[in-house]
C-alpha cells in the first residue's frame, strides 16, 4: 500500500482535533484562483494560511525579453478588473526613467481613463461582496454601470478588457466627440445609480451583520502590513499618492481623500463607494477641461510610436516606426534604475525598472499592492466564523494574477 505523507502545509499533530478545510483555488467565493488552507475549531477559524502560486504567469521575467511597448500587454493581465490603470502605471514609470513628460492633454486623458478604471474596479468589488453576502440585485446593478464603462473604452481603442492602451510618451488613440459624449452621458447617470446601490445596501440588515466589526484591521497594522488603498484609508491611514505625490492632472483638479477609521468589512465597502463619488468628480472636472494640443510626443522625440496615418502617408513617420520598432534600434534607455507608482484601485502599484541601454528593461520589478493585502488576511479572519471568509475576502479584493505576477 502507497505511504499517505501528511502536507507539511496543513499537518500539525499538536493540534489534531482541528478541522482542516482547503478554501479554493477552485472556490467561487474567491472569483479567481486563491487557496487559503483553514484551520477551524467547528464553525471557527483559528488560523489561516494563503498559498499563492496558482496563477503564475512570469512576469516579470517576460518584462526582460518584450520592449517598453510590447510590454503594456502584459499589464492588462495583471489585475484584469482596472487594465487601464495598469498601462499607465507602467509607462508612467518608464517615462519617468526617460526623464520625459507626456503632453498636457495626454496627461488629461489619462486621468481619464484611470478614474474610470477606479469606478469599474470598485463596482466589481463592491458588486461581489455584495453577491457573495446574499444581495443579488445590488450584483446586477454594479455590472451594468461597469458594461457602459467598457463601452466608453471600445470606443476609445476598440478594446473592452484588454486595452493595451498606453504606449510611450502618449496613447494609441486621441478621445474623439463620440467618447467625450458618451463619458458625459455616464456622468450625468452614474449618480441616480449609485444613490440606488447605496439605499439597497448601506442599511441592510443582512449585510451590515455580515460585514460591520468583521475582519477590523487598526491603523498600526495597515502601517505595518504596507497596506494601502481602500484597505488602509479604511483603517485611518490618509495615504493617496493622487495628493501625496500628483501626478498626471491631479494636481489640476479638486478632489478629497476618503477615510474611515473602524478598519472592518463595511468601512472598506463604504470607503470604495464614496470613491466612486470623487471619481465621478474628477472624469466630470478633466472631460469638460481637456486641453487641445497632441496626444502624444512629436516624432521628432523618437520615443513614441508615430500615428498609423503619418507611417502611411509620410516618409517622416516611417523612419520614425522603423527606428522605433527594429530591435537593433528602439528607444534609446539610460543605464540607470527608477521607481514609480500610481494611485490604482487597489492601492500603490509601482514598477521598478533597470535599463542598460538596450530597448528592453534588464529588470521589471512589480509592486501589485494585492499582495501585501492578501498577507494581512490571516490576522484578519482569526476568531471569525467561516462564512465571514466570503466577507472579508472580497471585501480586500484580492486579485491573484497581480498577486502571483
Amino acid at each position: 500500500m502507497p505511504v499517505i505523507t501528511p502536507d507539511p502545509l496543513t499537518h500539525d499533530e499538536s493540534q489534531d482535533y482541528l478541522w482542516t478545510l482547503n478554501f479554493g483555488p477552485q472556490h467561487p467565493a474567491t472569483h479567481t484562483t486563491l487557496r487559503i488552507v483553514l484551520k477551524l475549531d467547528g464553525e471557527r477559524v483559528v488560523d489561516a494560511i494563503p498559498d499563492i502560486g496558482y496563477l503564475h504567469s512570469g512576469f516579470e521575467k517576460i518584462g526582460e525579453h518584450l520592449d517598453y511597448d510590447q510590454y503594456v500587454t502584459v499589464t492588462d493581465r495583471m489585475n484584469y478588473i482596472s487594465p487601464m490603470a495598469n498601462n499607465v502605471a507602467w509607462h508612467h514609470a518608464v517615462e519617468r526613467l526617460l526623464g520625459v513628460d507626456v503632453p498636457p492633454r495626454c496627461q488629461y486623458i489619462r486621468t481619464i481613463v484611470c478614474e474610470l478604471a477606479r469606478i469599474s474596479d470598485h463596482l466589481v468589488c463592491n458588486g461581489a461582496v455584495g453577491l457573495d453576502t446574499g444581495a443579488f440585485t445590488f450584483f446586477l446593478y454594479a455590472f451594468y454601470q461597469r458594461e457602459l464603462i467598457y463601452d466608453i473604452f471600445e470606443t476609445l481603442c476598440g478594446a473592452r478588457f484588454t486595452n493595451s492602451y498606453t504606449r510611450v510618451g502618449g496613447v494609441t488613440h486621441d478621445m474623439t466627440p463620440k467618447v467625450i459624449g458618451q463619458i458625459r452621458e455616464f456622468c450625468r447617470n452614474f449618480p441616480k445609480t449609485i444613490r440606488d446601490m447605496e439605499a439597497l445596501l448601506d442599511r441592510n440588515r443582512i449585510f451590515v451583520d455580515r460585514t460591520k466589526g468583521v475582519g477590523v484591521l487598526t491603523r498600526e497594522e495597515a502601517l505595518a502590513g504596507c497596506a494601502s488603498g481602500p484597505v488602509a484609508r479604511a483603517s485611518g491611514v490618509t495615504v493617496d499618492l493622487r495628493k501625496d505625490e500628483p501626478y498626471l492632472a491631479y494636481a489640476d483638479l479638486d478632489f478629497q481623500v476618503c477615510c474611515a477609521r473602524e478598519g472592518d468589512s463595511y468601512s472598506r465597502y463604504l470607503v470604495r463607494t464614496a470613491e466612486m463619488w470623487e471619481s465621478l468628480k474628477l472624469v466630470e472636472q478633466a472631460i469638460e477641461n481637456l486641453p487641445a494640443g497632441p496626444f502624444n510626443l512629436g516624432i521628432d522625440e523618437r520615443t513614441a510610436k508615430p500615428d498609423k496615418q503619418a507611417v502611411y502617408t509620410t516618409i517622416e513617420g516611417t523612419i520614425s516606426h522603423f527606428e522605433l520598432v527594429m530591435s537593433n534600434r528602439g528607444i534609446k534607455v539610460p543605464c540607470e534604475e527608477s521607481y514609480s507608482a500610481i494611485e490604482a484601485p487597489n492601492g500603490e502599484l509601482g514598477f521598478y525598472i533597470v535599463g542598460d541601454g538596450s530597448n528592453v528593461a534588464y529588470r521589471a520589478r512589480c509592486r501589485p499592492p494585492s499582495f501585501n493585502h492578501f498577507a494581512l488576511f490571516p490576522q484578519l479572519i482569526r476568531g471569525h466564523t467561516l462564512s465571514d471568509v466570503v466577507a472579508v475576502l472580497g471585501s480586500l479584493n484580492i486579485i491573484a494574477a497581480e498577486l502571483d505576477r
